[in-house]
């Protein structure tokens, strides 16, 4: 057996021995786990880039649509006005028969209708004659309205080239009141088609038509294009490649051939 001396000093390496391993395993054991990268946040760029696609796409749909809503209602009524070639200046119109009827069967025309999408269930029927006088003329000279000749009698008379419109702008029942009933066979100014002089109507103006035509065409197609062409260049790859491609010419790409 070893002395008391010795076992002391062997227990006393032990423990020498032990205390560092014990001391690598805490550090071990207290070592930080190794932190999963974190994905980087949006930027306010980022978010305002999403937040204006998203803007652009539902404008260029919604410009598609309008587009499709101002063909029957604006563009198509001021092309057939263009082919229809009324005169500019009025010319003189008087009403010889105002009816006013009711029923699908009573009203195959109308004078004028308060929307152009539905059937007139109620229509008053102007019928006119018109001389291809003008109507400054005819105030600064009246003439017997027995003793004229009309240039076309007893032919219908619209209130604008479609015979139809929306209120306010269109209101029938004044537009009868104005040009019917008691005041049949009064001379009024009036607009003939020079294309289809058996068209007749009460309103026109060349400048309004050209210009509800053009704005009709220009401000959806232009508002389309745009939003298209923006987000064609933020999101088409070929149109990212096309915009940064080297400007150098084509020749300088190829070796010149030394003499």
């Amino acid at each position: 057996m070893k002395s008391p001396n010795g076992s002391i000093g062997s227990i006393g390496s032990l423990q020498t021995s032990a205390a560092p391993s014990l001391s690598g395993s805490k550090t071990t054991l207290n070592r930080p786990k190794s932190e999963e990268p974190e994905e980087p946040e949006e930027t306010f760029l980022e978010k305002a880039k999403f937040y204006t696609s998203l803007c652009l796409g539902t404008t260029a749909i919604l410009s598609i649509f309008a587009f499709l809503f101002l063909i029957p209602f604006v563009v198509d009524p001021a092309i057939s006005t263009i082919i229809a070639d009324y005169d500019p200046v009025p010319v003189t119109c008087v009403v010889t028969e105002h009816i006013y009827a009711e029923g699908m069967k009573n009203c195959s025309w109308s004078s004028c209708r308060e929307g152009c999408t539905t059937a007139a269930i109620r229509c008053h029927q102007l019928l006119v004659n018109y001389t291809r006088i003008p109507f400054e003329e005819w105030q600064s000279k009246p003439r017997d309205i027995d003793t004229i000749e009309w240039d076309v009698s007893d032919t219908k008379f619209l209130i604008n080239s479609e015979g139809c419109g929306y209120p306010p702008r269109v209101n029938c029942s004044v537009f009868a009141k104005q040009h019917g009933y008691s005041h049949v066979g009064e001379p009024f100014p009036c607009y003939y088609s020079r294309a289809y002089p058996e068209v007749v109507i009460g309103r026109y103006s060349w400048e309004d038509n050209l210009k509800h035509l053009i704005l009709s065409l220009i401000i959806p197609n232009v508002i389309f294009a745009v939003s298209i062409g923006v987000l064609s260049y933020w999101y088409c790859p070929c149109c990212d490649k096309a915009c940064h491609k080297s400007s150098r010419v084509y020749a300088e790409k190829f070796p010149v051939k030394e003499e």
